[in-house]
C-alpha cells in the first residue's frame, strides 16, 4: 500500500518503519519543516540514533503530498493538534481510505476521544474509515523488533481488519477489537495513572504502592469508561491493562518520567520542558476530571494528580490524601 503518515516523532518513526518492513511505501509529513529536512538528510531520528530509516520511507513538508491518493492515512500527532490537522485535511481531499489514530488522549473541554473528533470532522457517513491502533508499545522496542502485541479497532469491521493486516508482523501482533471507544479510552486514561506511579517512584515508595495505584487506577478507568460509550471489559485487555502496565512500569515512559520529575520538585513547566515531548497525561487529567464530575463519578487518583499539577498540592501529600480516604467496598 501507499500510506500517508502524519507525524515524525520517535513513535511515528517506529510505526512508519514497521509498516515499511511490510513492504508498504510511506510518505511522512511533519508540521516542523526543519525536522523533515534533518530526517531527509540524515535518515536517522535524533531519539533513535542507532536505527537507519528504511529507503521506502519518504518525507515531505507539504501535507497534501502525504494524504493525496493514498491507501491509508496514519497519524501520530498530539491531542493538541489532531483537530486542526484533520480539519485542514478535510479542506484538501475527500476521505475514501482508512484513517488510523495512534495518538492517545481526551480533547480539552469537549472530553472527546480522538475517533469522536474525526467522526465529527468527516461526518457519520465516513465513520467506517476511522480506526485506531493502541496497546503496550514503546517506540524503542518496536524499532528493535522486540515482541509486541497491540489492538486494532474501528467503527467499521473492514477497516479494523485492514489495520490489523497492514501492521501485523512476526514480532508485532495486532488483535482486532470492535470497541473503538473503549480501546481509545484505555489508551487515554492510563497516562494519568502513569504520572501517579512516577510520583510514587520519585518519592521512594515501593512496589506495593505502585501496585495499588495501578489496580485502583484501572478501577477508575472502568468506572468512567461507559460515559464515553466504551465497554469496561475492554480495559482488561491490551489497550487497558496492557498499556497501563508498560506506561506505569517502564523507565522509558514519558508520563512516568514526568511524574518522577514532579516528585523531585520540578514545576509543571520545567518538567514538561525536561521531557521535551508532549506528556499527554498532563492534559488528559483535566478532561477526565471534568468528565467524572459531569457524571458524579469519584476518581480520586485523577483528582489527586490534577491537584498536584494545577493546584500546587505537594506531591508527598498525594499519598496521604489517598490513604486517608473513607474505606469502602473494593469495587464500588
Amino acid at each position: 500500500m501507499k500510506i500517508g503518515y502524519l507525524g515524525a516523532g520517535a513513535w511515528g518513526t517506529a510505526l512508519a518503519s514497521l509498516l515499511a518492513s511490510n513492504g508498504h511505501m510511506i510518505i511522512v509529513w511533519d508540521r516542523n519543516p526543519n525536522n523533515i529536512k534533518r530526517l531527509k538528510e540524515t535518515r536517522v531520528h535524533p531519539k533513535l540514533k542507532d536505527f537507519k530509516i528504511p529507503d521506502n520511507i519518504f518525507y515531505t513538508d507539504n501535507i497534501l503530498d502525504a494524504v493525496k491518493d493514498v491507501d491509508m492515512i496514519v497519524e501520530s500527532v498530539t491531542s493538541l493538534g489532531i483537530r486542526s490537522v484533520f480539519s485542514h485535511i478535510k479542506s484538501l481531499i475527500k476521505i475514501n481510505c482508512p484513517i488510523v489514530i495512534t495518538s492517545k488522549g481526551l480533547e480539552q473541554n469537549t472530553h472527546q476521544l480522538f475517533p469522536e473528533i474525526l467522526k465529527e470532522i468527516f461526518g457519520l457517513e465516513n465513520a467506517k474509515y476511522i480506526g485506531c491502533l493502541s496497546g503496550p508499545s514503546l517506540a524503542d522496542e518496536v524499532i528493535k523488533n522486540s515482541p509486541t502485541s497491540v489492538v486494532s479497532s474501528s467503527y467499521g469491521i473492514d477497516t479494523m481488519n485492514l489495520i490489523s493486516k497492514a501492521f501485523n508482523t512476526p514480532n508485532f501482533r495486532v488483535y482486532p477489537n470492535d470497541d473503538i471507544l473503549g480501546v481509545s479510552f484505555g489508551g487515554a486514561m492510563k497516562n494519568i495513572i502513569a504520572i501517579a506511579c512516577g510520583i510514587s517512584d520519585g518519592l521512594g515508595f515501593g512496589d506495593n504502592a505502585k501496585a495499588a495505584l495501578m489496580t485502583r487506577g484501572l478501577h477508575e478507568m472502568k468506572k468512567l469508561c461507559p460515559t464515553k460509550g466504551g465497554r469496561p471489559e475492554t480495559l482488561n485487555g491490551l489497550s487497558g491493562m496492557g498499556d497501563l502496565c508498560v506506561t506505569c512500569l517502564s523507565k522509558f515512559s514519558r508520563n512516568n518520567q514526568f511524574g518522577r520529575l514532579i516528585a523531585e520538585g520540578f514545576s509543571l513547566k520545567d518538567a514538561k520542558g525536561k521531557i521535551g515531548m508532549i506528556v499527554e497525561g498532563v492534559y488528559t487529567c483535566l478532561s477526565a476530571l471534568q468528565l467524572a464530575r459531569k457524571y458524579n463519578i469519584q476518581t480520586p487518583i485523577t483528582e489527586a494528580i490534577k491537584a498536584v499539577l494545577y493546584d500546587n498540592l505537594e506531591a508527598k501529600n498525594v499519598v496521604k490524601l489517598l490513604m486517608l480516604r473513607e474505606i469502602k467496598q473494593e469495587l464500588e
